[in-house]
Parts: C-alpha cells; structure tokens; sequence
C-alpha cells in the first residue's frame, strides 16, 4: 500500500515515509492510495482476537514497509502503558454502551494513538541514526498524550502549542509539569485555531520544515489515524460476536480527526459498521456541513467541552477528498477556495453522500451538563464533558438510526474537567493514583503571541540540529 495527497501533487509514499511526512509536501493531507476492505472469514478470525493481536492485524494492512516483529513489539509496548488489558473496554452505563478510551498514561483517547507514533518515531529514527523536532497543536488533550509519547527521548524534541489559558487546568498541568529537558510548551495568547493555523504555516515553509526536521502529531499525521481506527473495529467486532448485525458510533469531534478514523474502519469492516453520529458542541462547523451541506468558519465559542472548540476542522479535507469522488483537483480548488472565502458549499447528491455515513447533532453546555448528571443520577457513572456531548446527541438522534447498538465514545476520564462534573454531580471526580500531587509540581512554558514568526524563533532556539 502506498500513500499519496488529497491534493495530488507528491509520488506515492510508503508508510514510514509517511508518517514521517506528516503534511504533505503539497499542503494536502495524506492517505491510503486505497482503502481496503476485509472478508467474512477474516472479520470472523478477528473477533477472536485481544486487542493487541487486532491492532497488528489492523495495522499490518496499512504498514507494510514496517517489519511485522517490529510492528507487534512497537504494538506490545506501547500498549502496555494502559491500566487494563484490554485497553479499550467496552462497558454499560445506564441505557448506554461507552467505549472508554482513556485508560493510558494521561487519561484521553490520544493516548491511544500517541504512545504508538512517539515509539515509532524513536524505532525509525534510530535505524537511520536521525532526530527529528516534533512540532503541534493542541485543544487540550492532544499535546499531553504527545508529550508522554516522546518525553525523554534522546532523538526527539517537542514543541507543543497551547491556547493560553483556553484548556483546563489539569489539561495544562499534564502538559507544563512534564521535567524532560526535550519538552517545550508554548502558551498562544489565542484560540486553538490560531495554534493549528501557527503549525499549518510553519510547516508549509518546505526550507525551515527541512532545516528543523520538522515531524507532525497532530491528527493530520496519518498514523494517528490508524491507530484510532483499531478501537472502533473492536468494539463493533465484539458486539458482533454477541449477535449485533450493524454497529452505530456517537463520536464528540471538533476536528474531524476520531470521526474520519471511524469512516476509515466503516470502510474496512462494511457493512458491520452503520452511520456515524457526528457530535459537535456550540462550535457546529461539521454538524452544518452535515445538516445544511454548508461547511463555513464561524467564531470560536469557549465552552465546557474544549478541545472541540473548533472552528477550521483540519481532517475534513481528508473526507472531502472522498466526497469529491477521490478527484484531488477538486480537492485542491476548493481548500484554496475556503483559505480565501472561509466557506464551502455542497450540492445536493453531495449532502445526500455524507448523511450516508453521518447524522449529526449539536449539544450546548446546558445539555452537556444536564447528561453528565442525569447519567450520574441513573446509574452512577460519571463522564467528562466531552463524552457527554456524545452521549447527548445519541440520546437525541438515536431513533432515527436502523436497528443496532449505538456506541458512545469516552474521550477523557471525568478528572480532566472537575469544574464541569462538580457543576453536574454536586462532587469533583476522584482523582486517579498517577495524577496526585500534579498541581504541586512546577511548570514549564512560553507564552507567545499569535504570531508564526514568534513560533519560528523560539523553534529555532531551542531545535535539535
């Protein structure tokens, strides 16, 4: 398998070329040349397998310039830093099935998809006795679970941009408190799109990208992708195996990221997977896309939930590319459209094509805090604010789905936000074991302004080399 541009403009990749890659040397975003789809008697082989064996079995199909033991050891230990074995369990809470996915070193679905890119970072680069500079984006939790990939590491420094005082506090302790001398936050004063917007530019600056070997790890970078397209095969091969015929999936999203890698595994495992709820918060730019078939920027709103507060989803292109009938022309007219209008619009036969594969709803903060205690109240389970706009959009989009279970996305553990769930429950969540006594420890950061040259220097002062 090989890996090309939704713009067009690059020679297919390998996976490792990719990965390393991570925005394309067109601007575009990266993909499978194809995307494959299994049998029956795979599909009926995979059921029976752990959650490790199915990652490699998964990941095999789309690495396959990576040596399989190099592949099951870089799988092996990079899920042995979750707290159950089966990584991602699938529990009841109530009238609803919740897929947790925060069971990793810092307590969020990222995790599961970082602790695998930071390992082969570090496998790749030793083979070609490299280094690289790791520069991102984050709303929240993508910038911790990135650190605790890649923290320590003798090969790889981190620069990770945060909007100033726009995450939670634990969110930003996780981040600031990290000792490693290959560690760097930098504090935006801005909102995350101004952070994503930062990291775009500096990476399309081919000559400084090449000068800083600069990598991605942010969604955009296609290994992530992969490994978040593990959990939903999981989840709905295991409902399968207790007599489901199809698999729904409430996803909370603001960039497109989750969401796409479970259009990624509707496509490998059809037709066990149905539509996709698109859950978004008041920050509805996809929820618009999908009701309305009008995809345009708005004004960040700060809300409960914030690592969806979005407004320019940097995966949606990936879609688009399959919405356009995998033309990269179209692909390309229309991102250049969209940077100079902020707005896109979709025909007919279009919106027709996505509500195939979505349904979506947007939640605001009242909703999202009368779910986190009306779940409370029912059976005693708490979420984070996050999972509860998942939650709340399946409660209210559930009927108009055909029959099988729906399946809610657990993003974070409910000890990322105690703000909202104190407001919710009447109490904060408890803290797990590995996260006491953070709020003591020092922190590390630069505050910068929203500036792309800002970003460049500091990069360049502190940049292996």
């Amino acid at each position: 398998m090989k890996y090309i541009s939704t713009r067009g403009q690059i020679e297919p990749i390998e996976f490792s070329q990719a990965v390393m890659m991570g925005l394309a040397t067109d601007g575009g975003l990266l993909l499978p040349d194809s995307l494959p789809s299994v049998d029956e008697d795979v599909l009926a082989a995979w059921q029976e397998l752990e959650y490790q064996d199915l990652a490699f079995e998964v990941m095999s199909i789309f690495a396959g310039d990576v040596p399989r033991e190099v592949l099951k050891d870089l799988i092996t230990r990079s899920y042995a830093a979750f707290d159950t074995p089966e990584v991602t369990p699938l529990v009841s809470a109530g009238d609803y099935l919740i897929l947790e996915l925060f069971h990793g070193p810092t307590l969020a679905f990222k995790d599961v998809a970082l602790q695998f890119l930071g390992n082969f970072f570090s496998w790749l680069l030793e083979q070609k006795n490299e280094y690289m500079n790791i520069l991102g984006a984050t709303s929240g939790d993508t910038g911790s679970a990135a650190i605790y990939g890649v923290k320590g590491k003798r090969n790889i420094n981190i620069f990770i941009l945060h909007p100033h005082g726009r995450v939670s506090r634990v969110q930003a302790l996780q981040m600031t408190t990290v000792p490693d001398k290959n560690v760097f936050n930098i504090a935006v004063k801005g909102t995350f799109d101004d952070c994503q917007a930062i990291v775009k530019a500096i990476f399309n600056d081919l000559d400084f990208k090449a000068e800083y070997r600069l990598g991605a790890i942010n969604s955009i970078n296609w290994a992530r992708v992969l490994a978040q397209v593990v959990y939903y095969v999981f989840a709905a091969l295991k409902l399968k195996g207790q007599g489901a015929d199809r698999v729904h999936f409430s996803v909370p999203t603001g960039n497109f990221g989750d969401i796409f890698a479970g259009f990624v595994a509707k496509r490998l495992i059809d037709p066990v997977i149905g539509r996709l709820i698109l859950a978004t918060n008041e920050n509805n730019i996809l929820t618009r896309f999908v009701m309305e078939g009008i995809y345009e920027r708005g004004r960040v709103v700060s809300t409960i939930s914030p690592s969806m507060d979005i407004q320019i989803a940097s995966n949606f292109e990936r879609y688009l590319y399959y919405l356009y009938g995998e033309d990269p022309s179209r692909v390309a007219e229309a991102m250049k459209e969209f940077e100079k209008s902020g707005s896109l619009r979709f025909s007919p036969e279009e919106k027709e094509i996505a509500r195939k594969d979505f349904i979506s709803t947007s939640i605001d903060q009242e909703e999202t805090v009368a779910t986190i205690a009306g779940l409370y109240q029912e059976s005693g389970y708490v979420i984070d604010p996050h999972t509860a706009v998942g939650v709340a959009a399946c409660r209210k989009l559930k009927e108009q789905l055909e029959d099988g279970p729906v399946v809610c996305l657990a993003t974070a553990h409910p000890c990322k936000f105690p703000e909202a769930v104190a407001e919710a429950t009447g109490k904060e969540p408890k803290l797990p074991e590995k996260m006491k006594g953070i709020q003591d420890m020092p922190q590390r950061l630069k505050v910068l302004p929203a500036s792309t040259a800002e970003v460049k220097r500091f990069v360049e002062e502190n940049a292996l080399k």
